[in-house]
């Protein structure tokens, strides 16, 4: 059996890009096992020194090396962490030396400044977006004028999760509304979105899955039962393609697979945070 790698994904602020970059790696190397683990705001020598440690000792239970993927400026604490003997991986070196030659200028390595609150703007519209996306979950309020986008599927589609991440990566106000019994039964469009027909966008799902999710939630109940999942996304889906409202299938794809997709159909471009 192939031995299992550790693999820390550090930083000196929340460890996000190098998390989203270092699994976007490893995922291109699937005959490999991989144990993951975050290590954010590693901003000081004393931190720095306590994540090689972890580091190595990781190295010596599983007997390999481990891969650091590392989005911190400081070189100081790099060095340190190097220490671990682990493999590194620095995500901005890359792109430092060609962008510092193309733009005449040298990088300014200040600790935790890509996640800092350089925009107030930008950061006051992430923070009414989520609260736009919580007040408009699940067709509590169906007042729509403001929604950037409006998602449509029957209930545990993938509505709210997406909406939540448009919302805290793209500030993007985005709605869901849930179909019910009622208006699957009438296989048109509800009421209330007909006038809002340009800001929406169809999410189906595996009606197995479905069911398996829905399970979860409400054991053994009609609502969990397969032979309700099948009928309702078929119904949706028959809708959706009658009214001519975009379908994508949520089944095996990433909540930011979906995002992409909903903002390259409705042309919303906004820049990712």
């Amino acid at each position: 059996m192939t031995a299992i790698r550790p693999v820390f994904y550090v930083s000196d602020g929340t460890g996000i890009t190098a998390e989203t970059i270092g699994h976007s790696l490893l995922t291109q190397f699937s005959g490999c096992r991989f144990k993951t683990d975050r290590l954010p705001f590693v901003d000081t020598p004393e931190k720095a020194r306590d994540a090689a440690r972890k580091i190595r000792a990781a190295g010596e239970v599983t007997g390999t090396r481990p891969i650091v993927v590392n989005s911190g400026v400081d070189a100081e604490l790099n060095a340190l962490l190097a220490s671990s003997g682990a493999f590194m991986l620095d995500v901005f070196a890359p792109f430092i030396a060609p962008l510092e030659q193309e733009l005449g200028a040298s990088r300014q390595s200040t600790v935790g400044q890509a996640h800092g609150i350089v925009d107030f703007d930008a950061y006051h519209r992430r923070i009414n977006a989520m609260n736009y996306a919580l007040t408009h979950d699940d067709g509590m309020n169906i007042d729509y004028a403001e929604a950037d986008l409006i998602l449509v599927a029957v209930s545990r589609a993938g509505k709210t999760p997406t909406c939540v991440y448009l919302a805290l990566h793209h500030g993007v106000r985005a709605a869901n509304y849930p179909l019910t019994e009622e208006d699957l039964e009438v296989e048109r469009l509800p009421a209330k979105l007909r006038a809002y027909r340009n800001k929406l966008f169809g999410l189906t799902i595996d009606p197995v899955r479905l069911q398996q999710i829905r399970q979860e939630r409400r054991p053994n109940s009609r609502y969990a039962k397969i032979e309700t999942c099948k009928r309702e996304v078929a119904q949706a889906e028959a809708m959706m393609r009658r009214e001519g409202v975009e379908l994508l299938s949520t089944t095996n794809a990433s909540i930011e697979e979906i995002s992409s997709r909903v903002l390259e159909h409705l042309g919303i471009n906004r820049e990712r945070f």
